[in-house]
């Protein structure tokens, strides 16, 4: 097994690469990983192993996982302390990092199950923490309509691994996508502030329903509203006017799913 000490090796340039760039994910079609809980739950869901880097702490303290990756993994590489410092992107790293290859699962629709369509979500945080409560709250799937991308480091840690799991369907065309499910039986509903929008937690989400969630800080763009067959507001007391992407998104994503 080769060790890497150096810190300008080329295969650390390459993981540092990836990290930061995402058209070069897409060129790629790989993405990075850091950490033992998100490197152990992509080798338990299933997710395919390009290179997994290590420390000799990192397996003393991790050894029955780490030994799991190795034994599926063609290609690892133990790394000296120095250079896990400099592919860590955390303030203490734990000595472990994986490249792995894309691969979404794909969303096939159902016209009784629920989605959240997600418009324009930008900060990765944000795109990371509302896939993660779409997970949690039973969520079929993520439509993702000019957002971040998915594989941003921040976006994954945020996830908490929801991406391994969760399908996600990419489009180009919300407003029409919307349009042709309403046609198919679906309601279609855009979460926005508005005095004239109705109370979400008196929507009836019983049958098959897609409910937006915008841009956080222009919320949900207008063509999207337009194609939408009903407008949903949070009731808030107090001044607020409107909270924060994640924050909204998870008290929609309760009230469609309780």
């Amino acid at each position: 097994m080769e060790k890497i000490t150096s810190r300008t090796n080329e295969k650390i340039k390459r993981f540092l690469k990836l990290s930061a760039s995402s058209s070069f994910r897409r060129e790629q079609s790989l993405y990075t990983l850091e950490g033992a809980r998100l490197c152990f739950d992509a080798l338990l869901s299933g997710e395919e192993f390009s290179e997994f880097y290590f420390t000799e702490r990192a397996r003393e303290k991790f050894t029955r996982q780490v030994d799991e990756i190795l034994k599926n993994t063609q290609n690892c590489f133990l790394i000296s302390e120095e250079v896990a410092d400099k592919l860590s992107s955390t303030a203490s790293s734990q000595g472990l990092f994986a490249i792995i290859k894309q691969r979404q699962i794909p969303l096939a629709f159902d016209t009784q199950l629920c989605y959240i369509a997600l418009d324009g979500i930008q900060d990765p945080a944000n795109l990371g923490a509302l896939s993660r409560t779409a997970e949690a709250l039973g969520v079929n799937g993520l439509i993702l309509y000019n957002c971040c991308d998915i594989y941003n480091p921040k976006a994954l840690r945020a996830s908490m691994g929801a991406f391994f799991r969760l399908p996600v369907m990419f489009t180009d065309d919300l407003p029409l996508l919307l349009k042709n499910k309403a046609i198919e039986g679906m309601l279609t509903v855009a979460a926005v502030p508005d005095r004239d929008s109705e109370d979400i937690t008196k929507l009836d989400f019983s049958s098959g329903v897609i409910t937006v969630i915008g841009n956080e800080g222009n919320g949900v763009s207008q063509s999207v509203i337009n194609a939408c067959m009903k407008k949903a507001v949070i009731p808030m007391k107090g001044r607020a006017e409107s909270l924060n992407a994640a924050a909204a998104g998870a008290i929609v994503m309760w009230e469609m799913m309780k």
